[in-house]
Formats: structure tokens, sequence, C-alpha cells
């Protein structure tokens, strides 16, 4: 027989599994999270200093985690980055690494810490799972050695990976995600041989994951919610908000509505390095966010989610993207147009010059239309309607097509595309589509003060982007983001 300390773990788990069950729902958390940064430097630190560095972060995630699972979650994502930063080189990273072993070894690391070696970070991961009985998301570096023999072999003998980690409520290793594409700078890190497709299962849904920049790619984002078919995609990331498009809580929601799946967003908090915005997303819209470019303050989202969207009522009908906006040439009237940048992609705009109206505005193989409204357009204020069809990106180029009603900071047309955050004009109702070539497109809509605009619009099945009831707010763009990922 167990003894009762070891049986309660057991308990709590088979508790809380047969809650899940028993429920359509599941109650998820992330925690954006302010890092304790290392000192900038190139030297590598002793493995003695690397851990209490953790460990400070570690312990403001385990508050997070405590305050988490006593609110009923059974999940919670914290961001890339969360444990340790971002202030490396190849080899002053080193000393935070540990060997992350595959989860086929069916390992706790808090009943088993040395069985691999020394994983001071793992062990502690575990314990925050198994103590609390709730699915811990974290991501740290792993180390795998190699030889000469392998012609890949970096010449310092090992790997090092951007590693997403999952442990389970009885703190046993579910998953390990090796990041694919790494973003510009993270030069500390290596490419993995090959995409990697992580899934795994609970008794609240099929989980799928992957980190930061991935998210804009074909593999494994792509591949994991339409062949994989997973229920909800688990996302730590640290995102630099690029706006007017690409701010973290704008892209992620629409994300999640384009590919019609859960989306847990944990986004690590800097505001000298602009990333915020977290959130719970559903293939319907936000169930909860945080964007907050003001303080140096972590932040505790919670929500309820479906466990299985698919099979939702509410779940949203597959659209064709391009069918209305096919269906006629161009809309007549006032259409002169001119180029402006968004950061470094040139966007073709036109302005809206009227109260009312609608344009048409082309580049490449998209045409974009708009039909709308405004209701108390400031004369300090212009709108442009954009579409942008192109490579975007300066290392690592990936092809958009973008339609969007942008709002320009100032009366100057040559500012069109710079960063916005406020308005004052708001619409009736506006109407936005586009001739994708692609049948992902993302749609959202972002008010004035970076936020969402939840339940105030819909995409009908032909591929229009409409306001229900007009804006409650003023409007900073609504947009519509295709990715054409076989022209990368």
């Amino acid at each position: 027989m167990l003894p009762s300390q070891a049986l309660l773990p057991a308990v709590v788990f088979a508790l809380t599994a047969l809650q899940a069950l028993a429920s359509d729902t599941f109650m998820a958390a992330v925690y954006e999270h302010a890092v304790i940064l290392p000192h900038p430097t190139d030297q590598p630190v002793s493995p003695r200093e690397a851990l209490a560095l953790m460990n400070k972060n570690m312990d403001v995630l385990e508050g997070a985690i405590k305050e988490a699972a006593q609110q009923g979650a059974h999940i919670i994502v914290t961001p890339e980055d969360g444990i340790y930063g971002w202030r490396f080189t190849r080899e002053s990273i080193y000393p935070y690494l540990e060997d992350i072993p595959d989860p086929v070894v069916n390992w706790i690391p808090c009943t088993e810490p040395s069985r691999f070696g020394p994983a001071p970070v793992q062990e502690r991961l575990s314990c925050m799972a198994r103590n609390n009985s709730i699915y811990v998301v974290a991501n740290i570096g792993d180390k795998k050695p190699c030889d000469s023999r392998d012609p890949g072999c970096p010449g310092d003998g090992r790997y090092q990976y951007n590693t997403d980690v999952v442990f389970d409520t009885q703190g046993k290793l579910v998953a390990r995600y090796h990041k694919y594409n790494l973003f510009r700078g993270e030069t500390q890190f290596n490419y993995p041989k090959e995409p990697e497709a992580v899934t795994f299962e609970t008794p609240f849904g099929k989980f799928g994951i992957f980190t930061c920049f991935d998210i804009l790619f074909y593999e494994p984002a792509v591949v994991l919610v339409n062949k994989m078919q997973v229920d909800t995609v688990l996302f730590p990331t640290a995102w630099m908000n690029l706006l007017p498009f690409l701010t973290a809580i704008e892209f992620h929601s629409a994300w999640a509505m384009g590919m019609r799946v859960n989306l847990l967003s944990a986004n690590t908090h800097n505001t000298s390095k602009a990333m915020t915005g977290s959130g719970l997303f559903t293939p319907e819209g936000p169930a909860t966010y945080h964007y907050d470019s003001a303080t140096e303050e972590g932040h505790l989202l919670l929500a309820e989610l479906s466990t299985h969207p698919r099979l939702s009522p509410t779940y949203p009908p597959a659209i064709d993207w391009s069918l209305y906006a096919t269906s006629i040439k161009e809309f007549p009237g006032e259409n002169d147009t001119f180029s402006g940048a968004v950061r470094k992609d040139i966007f073709t705009f036109s302005e809206l010059r009227h109260k009312d109206g609608n344009c048409t505005v082309c580049q490449g193989d998209l045409c974009c239309h708009l039909v709308y409204q405004m209701s108390n357009k400031s004369k300090d204020e212009v709108y442009v309607l954009g579409a942008f069809d192109g490579l975007h990106g300066s290392v690592i180029k990936y092809h958009w097509q973008i339609c969007s009603l942008l709002k320009c900071p100032s009366t100057n047309l040559s500012t069109c595309g710079e960063p916005v955050e406020m308005a004052q004009t708001k619409f009736e109702m506006f109407s936005l589509s586009g001739t994708f070539g692609t049948s992902y497109v993302f749609p959202e809509v972002l008010y004035s003060g970076v936020q969402l605009a939840p339940g105030e619009f819909e995409v009908l099945r032909d591929g229009r982007l409409k306001s229900k009831n007009g804006t409650s707010k003023p409007l900073i763009t609504a947009t519509l983001f295709g990715r054409l990922y076989e022209k990368d």
C-alpha cells in the first residue's frame, strides 16, 4: 500500500481528470512575466550564478502558478525567455542549459531529479506542477552533445536549442519542443535538423506547442492545426510589438480566429523592448487579454475555454476569403493611390477623403475593397485603405497579402503606415475584403489605445470583415492578414 503522502497527488489528479472529462470546458491561464535579466556579458557565469538568476524568475512564476491553480486552472503557459532572459552569446548561455530528455522516458524530475544528470530547473518546474496539480508550460534551454561524425555538429561539440517543456499534474515531462524558426539575433541557439510537430493528449483536449516566430510559418504552426488536428495551441513568446500591425494581441487573436483553434499566448513583459500583450484567444475572438506598455509589472490571465472547439455549436464556419472580392471588379469613385511604408513594406494606399463611400486599392495579385461610413470624422485625422502583396522581413522573408483600413499618425500622407496608438474617429460601418490567393487569412480590428474589439465585428462566409453595429471606440485599423506560405 502506498503511503498517504504519495497517494495524495494521484487522488488529486484523478479527481481533476474526472472533472475535466465531465465538462466541455477547461480553465486555462497564461502569465505575462517581467523577466529578471542577467547582467550583459560575453563571458559565461558559473552554474551557481546562473541557477541563482533562474531561481529568482522561478520564484515569481511559482507564485503565478499557485494563484492560477487556486483559481481552478488546469494548465498555465509562461513566456519564452521567461526563466533567464535573452542577453546571451552562444558561450554565455551555456551555464543556463540543461539536458532535456525525450518525454518517452517517462520521467518525473520532481521525484527523480538526478536520473539524467543535474536538472535543477526541470526539477523545480516539475514540482510546481505536481504540488499544485496543474499542467505547467515553460521555456528553457536544451543542450545535446554531438561529435565530428555528425556533419552538422557545431565546433564546440554541442547543439543548443530554444526549448518548450510541459509537465502534467503529476510533474511528468509530457512534451518537449525545439523552436524551429529562430528570430534574428538568436545566435545562441541551433536550428533543429527537422521541424517538430509536438502534441500531447489531456483529459481536456489535444494540445500542440510552438514558440514565438514559429506562428508565422507553415511548419509547425499550420501542420499542428490542419494535420495533427489539435484543439489548443500553447504559445510561449517574447513578442516585440510593431504598430500599426503585428502587435501581439492583434495578430495572435487574429491567428486563433483564422485557424479556428484556441491559442494560449504568454508574452514576456519588457517595455524597453516593446514586449507586452498576452491572451487566451479562441476561434470566436479573445476570451481575455492584457496589453500594458506603461508599467513593468507581470500579469496573470485566466479564462474558461472550450475543450474541443470544433465540436462547439458556436464554432465559426469555413470562410472563402476571396469569394466576395473576386465577384466585383472594382468600386467606382476616387481611387488615387500613393505609396507608403509600413516599416520596410511598401504599401499602396488610397486616402478616404469623404465621410462615407467605397474604395478599391490593388497591388500585385491582391485587390482590397472597402465600404465605409464614419460617424464623427475628425478633421485632424486621415484614414487610408492599404494593400500589400509581397515579401516581409529582413533576414528571413515570408509572403504577406494584407488589406487594411488604417489611421495615419497625421494629416501628412507621408506618415501613413508609421506607428499610431490613439484615434478619435469612429465608424458607423465598414466592410473590408480582398482577392486573397490563400485560405490562411487572419482578421482583426484594433481600437484606440491598442484595444481589441471582441464581439463587435464578424467575418461573413464570402470573406468580408464587417462591423456589426459600428465601432464603440475610435479605430486604429481593421485588417485582413493573408499568408501565402508557398511563396516564401
